[in-house]
């Protein structure tokens, strides 16, 4: 396992890394999760990514546990929350969800922390940007929670190009913490953020990317090759809207031919295409979304598969998946 700066920060994260969404509590319970965790940190993984929304705040809860049964030195281990949609779904709650406002913001660290049971998080993420709110008064929420010490360090998920450099002008400008990453959707079908609207702020700014859905929610495994296995996400209560996109015939057709690829390389179109978004100098971590140890140590197979994607393998897999992305 390598370890890389996040952006221009200080902080060094695993090349990989694990996540929680759809898994942790629909999934995986607290002593699958802690030995998740155990596992993937015997493997060199160091950053663990969460959310409040995630299983309506259960996903915390749970990993909180595992961290609480593991015991480990915090010093060896990252943790990231996002937020945004907020807890409160129904009701009076307006203040609680679907934004960046300072209310919400200065509680919401504070209903994580307790699921989560530490004393501060690492990174904190504004889940998706909020048009209703001023970025100022984001950025000065965000950059008050550091002063206290509740986090680290703060990015953004999903936004803009030109809503990042707003936060981090403004920032600037009222000498405030700045956002230092973003955790856009990666992978062989989805690119144009990554590698075409950012690009001028990893120099300009030192944006560090922790990239999600390297995999594209399961599809670049090749198990929807042959309709929805009920054990698959796309099969899980909830999971409908994803069915578009892993059932998609040009799309599956295009991982059969993948799979040839990798299977060239020593290895399996879900190991390529980790490696392919892990090879990119411009992202920190990817992260990984096992449900199984199995899943986990297979996905880690990547790390062999990432230094063997030379020029010539590269220009294969872009003749087969580029023209399909987005």
């Amino acid at each position: 396992m390598q370890y890389r700066r996040l952006g221009k920060s200080g902080l060094q994260v695993s090349e990989l890394s694990l996540g929680s969404w759809v898994t942790y509590h629909n999934q995986v319970d607290a002593k699958a999760a802690t030995e998740m965790l155990a596992a993937a940190m015997d493997a060199g993984i160091n950053f663990f990514d969460n959310a409040e929304i995630y299983a309506k705040g259960q996903s915390e809860v749970v990993m909180g546990e595992a961290f609480k049964a593991l015991q480990w030195p915090r010093l060896n281990y990252v943790v990231s929350t996002k937020f945004f949609w907020g807890l409160d779904r129904e009701g009076n709650g307006v203040n609680r969800r679907d934004t960046l406002n300072r209310k919400y913001l200065m509680q919401a660290i504070d209903g994580s922390l307790m699921r989560l049971q530490l004393d501060f998080v690492d990174l904190i993420f504004c889940h998706r940007p909020d048009p209703h709110t001023p970025i100022e008064e984001t950025v000065w929420a965000l950059s008050n929670i550091i002063d206290q010490g509740k986090a680290l360090y703060w990015g953004t998920s999903e936004w803009s190009a030109a809503e990042i450099r707003a936060a981090y002008d403004i920032a600037e400008r009222h000498h405030l913490h700045k956002p230092v990453m973003e955790q856009p959707q990666y992978h062989l079908f989805q690119r144009q953020r990554v590698e075409m609207e950012y690009a001028r702020l990893y120099d300009d700014i030192g944006l560090g990317l922790t990239t999600w859905s390297p995999l594209a929610s399961g599809l670049l495994t090749g198990k929807y090759l042959h309709g929805v296995p009920a054990d698959s996400r796309g099969a899980l209560q909830g999971m409908g809207f994803l069915l578009p996109g892993l059932t998609d015939p040009a799309k599956n057709a295009a991982v059969g031919q993948l799979a040839a690829i990798a299977s060239d390389l020593g290895g399996n179109v879900a190991q390529l295409a980790i490696a392919w978004a892990n090879r990119n100098p411009r992202v920190s971590t990817v992260i990984l979304g096992a449900s199984q140890q199995a899943q986990l140590q297979d996905n880690l197979g990547a790390l062999a598969l990432t230094p063997k994607l030379t020029p010539e393998v590269l220009e294969r897999i872009d003749a087969i998946a580029k023209p399909l992305a987005a």
